[in-house]
């Protein structure tokens, strides 16, 4: 064996300042640079112009979220849902009475002795009903009740299940995902409070819906990509490909609402945010749910084509941009075409019923999506399935640059060696 003296072509600088290594070293090394997610060349440069990059959107995000959060002298007063005098109350099933059309139960209410005469519903008939449900009721004022009970059904108790079925979630998601499932789940967490506290607030008050779609997006994306993924190139190469189709989403779903002219008060939860907070722009609401529709979708592609790129680069360090975004490209294209048919599924799956009660209809196919109800769930599904398909190359081409490109083969002294 020989050992090169200091002088050898092996220990030479390199044309980028740096020492030259032996090719299967190269390789090895520069596999272990990539997927510390770390670009092969110009990686400062790279670095440094990210960080300026998500500073600023984050600076954006932080700062517009400051100036549209609501005063709470802009938000609607809230409504009382129950009459004057009126309660909600927990109640024991112990007995039922199946022979009327309806309906009837025996309740014991909490903290009663005694049981009390129950009515049932048609969208809770007695026959689904068993002894030991725990039901929620709706206990009247007497000046209320001129015959009968004054009690009336209102809705089961779905804590219990609930509570077990989300407690699965959270169990099956650690077990198979680990700290980045928790991670992941913390997000979702701080992600839906955000909603709850900014979104919905901001919407009622009257704030402009299109601001606050795009910066909720942006607040959304940096805290479930950076908490669940971790803080790295290839994370960033995500986020700015889920920014670009978000962009295209939202222009989308912009020009869409007024050309297929939906009207939100077709609806009658939205007439009844009408009336509840008139500052409320009703088309705005539909645009910025377009816009949160596209935001789990359009993340869940590009951090799966970010780490496709870089899975590729680590595979063929030596090869191109254009050969590395040619096969990435590949991987995209199968990736889009399972998607697109996933979000048509999750769309019939959603809207089984209202589809079954269509298809009953002397219309044709061509009709009836076009039907307001129909059509205002099918536009959001084009659009984020337009957004979606944008993205797969954005991102792929955003990862491809930062990535590296094609790098030089080092020589050896002795070939062979």
């Amino acid at each position: 064996m020989v050992v090169p003296s200091l002088n050898s072509k092996w220990a030479k600088p390199s044309s980028f300042g740096k020492v030259s290594y032996p090719q299967s070293a190269s390789i090895d090394f520069m596999h272990s640079h990539l997927h510390s997610d770390v670009p092969t060349e110009t990686s400062r440069t790279v670095k440094i112009t990210l960080i300026a990059i998500m500073c600023v959107l984050f600076a954006v995000t932080v700062a517009g979220v400051a100036l549209l959060w609501p005063q709470p002298g802009e938000l609607p007063d809230k409504r009382p849902w129950l009459s004057e005098g009126a309660k909600l109350v927990s109640g024991t099933v112990t007995g039922i009475e199946i022979g009327r059309e309806e309906g009837e139960l025996d309740v014991r209410p909490d903290g009663s002795a005694a049981d009390v005469i129950v009515q049932t519903n048609p969208g809770a008939p007695a026959k689904d009903m068993r002894v030991g449900d725990r039901i929620q009721l709706i206990e009247l004022p007497p000046v209320e009740v001129t015959e009968g009970s004054n009690y009336i059904f209102f809705d089961y108790h779905r804590e219990l299940p609930m509570a077990l079925l989300a407690a699965f979630f959270v169990i099956v998601v650690i077990a198979v995902a680990r700290v980045k499932g928790l991670l992941a789940i913390l997000g979702l967490v701080a992600a839906l409070v955000m909603i709850w506290v900014f979104t919905l607030p901001a919407l009622a008050a009257g704030k402009d819906a299109l601001l606050t779609a795009l910066l909720t997006a942006s607040a959304v994306m940096f805290i479930v990509v950076y908490l669940a993924h971790g803080i790295s190139v290839k994370t960033t190469t995500a986020l700015l490909g889920t920014y670009a189709g978000i962009a295209v989403v939202t222009i989308t779903a912009w020009l869409a609402i007024p050309a297929a002219k939906l009207t939100p008060l077709m609806h009658e939860e939205l007439t009844d945010l009408e009336f509840a907070a008139p500052a409320t722009d009703l088309r705005g609401v539909l645009l910025c749910g377009m816009v949160l529709a596209g935001v789990g979708v359009l993340n869940d592609v590009t951090i799966t084509q970010a780490s496709a790129v870089w899975e590729l680069r680590a595979a063929a360090p030596n090869d191109s941009r254009f050969s590395l975004f040619t096969r990435a490209m590949r991987i995209g294209r199968d990736h889009i075409a399972s998607t697109v048919y996933t979000i048509a599924f999750a769309y019939i799956g959603s809207s089984l019923g209202l589809l079954t009660v269509a298809s009953t209809l002397d219309f044709g196919i061509t009709e009836l999506l076009t039907f307001e109800d129909i059509a205002e769930e099918l536009i959001p599904t084009l659009v984020a399935s337009i957004g979606l398909v944008l993205a797969i190359p954005f991102t792929t081409a955003i990862g491809t640059w930062l990535a590296g490109g094609e790098s030089e083969p080092l020589a050896l002294d002795n070939p062979s060696h």
